[in-house]
């Protein structure tokens, strides 16, 4: 899958909200209730990422999980990483 390019990551932003651009990844910041509700959380994010072969890197702290997302192997996003961006955003 190939790398996109500055004008293809802001108009694929546009349709993924909740995500920043930042250097060669996406990242997504979610507040949740506590941390049990932040390990239900990953584990949702673990599911979909399976489905799909992809994976993001994830920090928790407590009740805020960061959820970060790049293509490694093609160094940098791809379309890959926006469509599971979305597909999280649906959890």
């Amino acid at each position: 899958m190939k790398q996109l390019s500055e004008a293809e990551i802001e108009r694929e932003l546009a349709e993924t909200p909740g995500w920043e651009h930042v250097e060669d990844a996406i990242v997504r910041t979610v507040k949740l209730k506590n941390f049990k509700e932040a390990m239900e959380f990953v584990n949702r994010v673990a599911e979909v990422a399976e489905e799909v072969n992809h994976h993001p890197d994830i920090a928790i702290r407590w009740d805020t999980v960061v959820l970060t997302q790049s293509t490694h192997a093609a160094g940098g996003l791809t379309e890959h990483d926006f469509d599971l961006a979305r597909r999280l955003n649906t959890l």
